[in-house]
């Protein structure tokens, strides 16, 4: 009687894993693990092989920092892709609840988030109602700073600069610079301009450091 009670029990919770998991994708979640036990900034190629593995579209000559969360709605791997020449920093956070598109030569920097979905305002006795999700485009050149946030439904132009720890709310035009919460432009940038930003500029956001 106790075994059966026991094997009955073992079941359930069997069963109850794998209903819980059902939107996972083995094989990504797998190689996220394994992603994350590679130091960070060593065995780029490996890193890369890993991440491939799991199903994800990364571009040619792509390079990982380290550590990446990635999941939202059911096989997240079809629904964000990495352009040629992109680099994710350590700690990056994708939702995938609706697509994400990295562009070549995009730059994202120590923890930068993703974030593709959010809920319809409710009545107060439940203010985060509905859960709706939009995509999120990273247009290629462009640069993400430390610990920006990106919200639901925006797209960052080609070129364009998010200052570090700025929460982007709308979608920014190609070659300038936002900065704050909710970011705002500082001003445009020159296609062709190359060196570091004017100390005046970096100061007051603490530079789009990443």
């Amino acid at each position: 009687m106790v075994v059966r009670r026991m094997t009955d029990a073992w079941w359930r919770i069997t069963r109850l894993w794998l209903d819980e998991l059902g939107s996972h994708n083995p094989r990504l979640t797998l190689a996220l693990a394994v992603n994350d036990l590679i130091p960070p900034f060593t065995l780029g190629r490996v890193r890369l092989r890993v991440l491939r593995l799991g199903g994800l579209a990364i571009g040619e000559r792509a390079t990982f920092g380290g550590k990446v969360w990635i999941a939202g709605g059911a096989n997240p791997y079809e629904r964000i892709s990495f352009g040629d020449d992109c680099f994710v920093n350590d700690g990056c956070r994708f939702d995938t609840s609706a697509p994400i598109v990295v562009g070549h030569d995009a730059y994202l920097g120590h923890e930068v988030s993703v974030i593709t979905s959010s809920h319809e305002i409710g009545a107060s006795d439940r203010r985060a109602y509905g859960s709706v999700a939009d995509p999120v485009e990273i247009g290629p050149g462009s640069w993400i700073g430390t610990r920006a946030t990106l919200l639901p439904g925006v797209t960052i132009g080609a070129g364009a600069i998010v200052a570090a720890g700025s929460v982007v709310t709308r979608s920014v035009a190609p070659d300038t610079l936002v900065a704050g919460v909710p970011a705002r432009l500082l001003r445009q940038l020159e296609p062709h301009r190359v060196g570091p930003l004017p100390s005046a500029e970096r100061t007051p956001v603490g530079g789009p450091t990443g």
